[in-house]
């Protein structure tokens, strides 16, 4: 009976680890502050062109946003990229209206999460 009771607990969690690593189009996500001082799985601009452009001076616009999948793009190494756009419709630093983002790598780093 506890060997039973065991595997459905391990079958439970492996479904739920399984179900964060396939992203589905509309899920959603949101964008956390960065560990370092950029973005590194997610394709925003650098800072320095934000600055050029006079649009902000960092990335703060973004912490906390949340956002809906586009699109997925499945890469012949296996990797997976998601297409995200604002759940409100506006854009990101005033001109861009989409970003392109590595799916596990971001929600492992910390710069993606589920809400």
């Amino acid at each position: 009976m506890k060997k039973l009771l065991f595997i459905f607990l391990l079958s439970g969690f492996f479904s739920i680890s399984f179900a964060q690593e396939t992203p589905k189009i509309g899920d959603i996500l949101q964008i956390n502050e960065p560990k370092a001082q950029t973005y590194h799985h997610i394709d925003f601009p650098k800072p320095n062109i934000l600055i050029k452009r006079g649009t902000v001076t960092g990335y703060k616009s973004v912490y906390g946003t949340t956002v809906v999948v586009s699109k997925i793009e499945t890469n012949k190494d296996g990797s997976t990229y998601v297409i995200l756009k604002r759940k409100d419709d506006t854009k990101f630093f005033g001109y861009l209206s989409k970003v392109k983002a590595n799916y596990s790598k971001s929600i492992a780093s910390g710069e993606l999460s589920i809400p």
